[in-house]
């Protein structure tokens, strides 16, 4: 029997996770409670809403077939915004001021589509590009044109986290799913996409260099984290409360003296909320990693087991861009994941 709205009877899904979101979010609000502006730290805690769209997904996707078109409407959506990026790219106005084909590709010299900046989209690409890997080219001939298109656009964010994230993603999916081919097909589109296009390339050289701008400010920023979290390491300058503390931390050889987040999500969490906010937050991906295991491994092989291995490589990916940007701070970025996050939980359900 089908309960209302088509949904098959049988198992409700439950509340997987739900032990270290309500540790994270209870710890949170203690930590902007005890922020020197406890008001404006508890209205920046408000993103802690964006975690429920696990729950969302979870419960509104019923079964692993339903799981399948969302991921696959996922991809579909990001192809558009990346075919209406790359032509943002393309059409962007030129030095001397000549005038913009339209007003949205202004501040387009790194694809944001329909996002606010760069950053946002290359977070979102991941996910999706990742999340769509295992199971590329199989029952779909338009989602591998797609997928390409997602990548270049990923490519003209410039964002260089994003592409390192992407890169542990497929590593992901190669190590846990032995897809060494399809590993190496999506790592040499990258690259090469990478190496031909020149901005691109002189972008990518930049990793790790401490001659670039960008790396020295992140390591500056890392100093003042640590410092922040030396000081208060039980709760933290309290959610969104870094931008008022960074200038009294800020170092000699920052080149900012003002920042609202530090371009690293674990650093960021263990400023803002202490020790016990960062292990909560840690909890919850350890959580998340058990979880989703058991759950591929519950799936029977003819199952959605690239949908879950995709997910779970998402999800590592996310992380890993996390190293080098507040990504966990992006609601358009968190909503994703977390909306990915329940994808394995899904598909083990038939």
């Amino acid at each position: 029997m089908l309960l209302l709205g088509g949904r098959p009877a049988g198992p409700r899904p439950g509340w997987p996770l739900a032990a270290p979101l309500a540790a994270f979010a209870a710890w949170s609000i203690v930590s902007a409670l005890a922020a020197a502006r406890p008001l404006e730290s508890l209205v920046s805690a408000k993103s802690l809403l964006s975690l429920a769209a696990f729950w969302v997904v979870l419960w509104a996707l019923p079964d692993a077939r339903a799981a399948r078109r969302f991921a696959a409407g996922l991809l579909a959506a990001l192809a558009l915004v990346s075919a209406f990026a790359i032509v943002q790219v393309a059409a962007c106005p030129a030095p001397d001021g000549t005038p913009a084909l339209w007003r949205v590709v202004r501040g387009c010299t790194r694809a944001r589509g329909f996002f606010s900046i760069y950053m946002t989209l290359a977070g979102v690409l991941v996910l999706v590009l990742v999340t769509a890997l295992p199971a590329l080219g199989r029952g779909r001939p338009w989602a591998v044109p797609a997928w390409l298109l997602g990548l270049a656009a990923l490519g003209l964010t410039y964002a260089r986290g994003a592409w390192v994230g992407f890169a542990a993603g497929v590593a992901t999916v190669v190590l846990a799913g032995r897809r060494w081919a399809l590993g190496l097909f999506a790592l040499g589109v990258l690259l090469g996409a990478l190496v031909l296009v020149p901005g691109v390339r002189d972008r990518l050289g930049t990793i790790g260099s401490f001659t670039d701008d960008s790396t020295r400010e992140r390591m500056a920023m890392l100093d003042a984290g640590l410092r922040m979290a030396r000081d208060r390491p039980l709760t933290g300058v309290g959610p969104g409360q870094v931008k008022h503390a960074y200038p009294d931390y800020a170092g000699p050889e920052a080149v900012r003296r003002s920042t609202s987040h530090l371009h690293d999500t674990p650093l960021q969490i263990l400023a803002e909320r202490g020790v016990p906010g960062l292990a909560a937050w840690l909890w919850l991906w350890v959580a998340f990693f058990a979880g989703a295991v058991a759950a591929l491994r519950r799936i029977p092989a003819d199952g959605e087991r690239a949908l879950a291995l995709g997910a779970i490589a998402a999800v590592a990916a996310f992380l890993v861009a996390g190293l080098f940007e507040y990504n966990f701070g992006d609601t358009e970025v968190l909503m994703l994941a977390c909306a990915v996050m329940a994808l394995p939980f899904v598909a083990e359900r038939g």
